[in-house]
């Protein structure tokens, strides 16, 4: 081969190197109708880190660069999401509408166009039948990247979760999935929660809060105690810690309280009580729904919260604002 050849050959593969299949980089371009402005959270289920997307004329860009497979949850005002499995060198299309969101496709790669595909085949289901379609497609497809978001989403994330079955379908995806390590600790997690729940004791726990200092469940042995899981993005949550922080005030040492924010970095979790003078210890390390200790507590959703007697003894779990209220003062009076 001539020197002159070497060179062609060279220069059309830097080319293609860097123009034909984009590299390590991921690109994610949308459009909406009947949204003209606005932003959404990019959720990284698997670093718990987060971006905000742009939208403007209906339309957004998120370019990144990546090295490995991940996981996203593109979170919407009204907190529905929608996940998008990220890959080097993939570009990933959606379209939709905002005001039917469900119906969004997700294209591009074959694990988008199946969840795409998923996602539409369940929209007229009823929530029994989710999830027995749910639970046929992982045990199924033990190997697929999406149902490690099917576990998460339907099962873990689930008002009252059946936490023997989510530790049998994470033993099975674990199998299939020997280099997940994130998935190893998922699995890990759910044993012992699946354990201490079963017992109907508040899980013992120790963690540092935003502010540096140590929270333990023994901060939790008043007349009525409250575990109460929020983010920075939930309106919902940021008026259950008001409520509770009204219903403290009024019950004084009958009432304590921790919280547990599921954010992406302490900072936001830090701020909305700071703002607000809440200072109970609030819990954030950033790892969001990986975090050990929302596994520990079970913790599934947000707005969610735990209620427990003097003795520990689990009441209730996730109920909503009213009926929080009502278990609380019912307890004290």
């Amino acid at each position: 081969m001539t020197t002159r050849n070497w060179l062609v050959i060279t220069i059309i593969g830097c080319l293609l190197a860097a123009c034909g299949g984009s590299g390590n980089r991921f690109r994610l371009e949308g459009q909406f109708k009947n949204l003209n402005q606005g932003e959404f959270y990019l959720y990284n289920l698997e670093r718990g880190t987060k971006d905000t997307i742009k939208v403007n004329d209906g339309r957004f860009v998120y370019d990144i660069y990546l090295n490995d497979t991940i996981t996203y949850a593109l979170l919407f005002p009204n907190y529905s999401e929608l996940p998008i499995f990220a890959m080097p060198g993939a570009t990933v299309k959606m379209d939709g509408d905002v005001s039917h969101l469900k119906e969004t496709k997700i294209l591009g790669t074959p694990d988008n166009k199946e969840m795409t595909d998923f996602r539409l085949r369940v929209n007229d289901m009823t929530p029994p039948e989710v999830k027995q379609h749910a639970q046929h497609f992982i045990e199924e497809n033990p190997a697929s990247p999406l149902s490690v978001y099917i576990l998460r989403r339907f099962f873990i994330q689930d008002i009252n979760p059946d936490y023997a079955l989510c530790a049998r379908m994470a033993e099975a995806i674990t199998k299939a999935q020997p280099g997940h390590i994130e998935m190893q600790q998922l699995s890990r997690q759910l044993n012992t929660l699946r354990n201490a729940v079963s017992k109907g004791k508040l899980p013992h726990f120790t963690a540092i809060d935003t502010k540096g200092r140590t929270a333990t469940h023994q901060q939790l042995q008043s007349t009525v105690n409250v575990v109460i899981a929020w983010a920075a993005w939930s309106y919902e949550s940021q008026n259950m810690l008001h409520q509770m922080q009204r219903l403290q005030k009024e019950y004084g040492n009958d009432l304590a309280i921790v919280s547990v924010c599921l954010d992406a970095t302490k900072e936001e979790g830090r701020y909305a009580l700071d703002r607000d003078s809440i200072n109970w210890s609030n819990i954030c390390d950033g790892n969001m729904w990986d975090s050990p200790l929302v596994m520990t507590l079970g913790i599934t959703s947000v707005p969610g919260n735990i209620i427990a007697d003097k003795q520990g003894n689990i009441i209730a779990r996730n109920l909503p604002a009213s009926e929080l209220e009502e278990k609380i003062r019912a307890m004290i009076e």
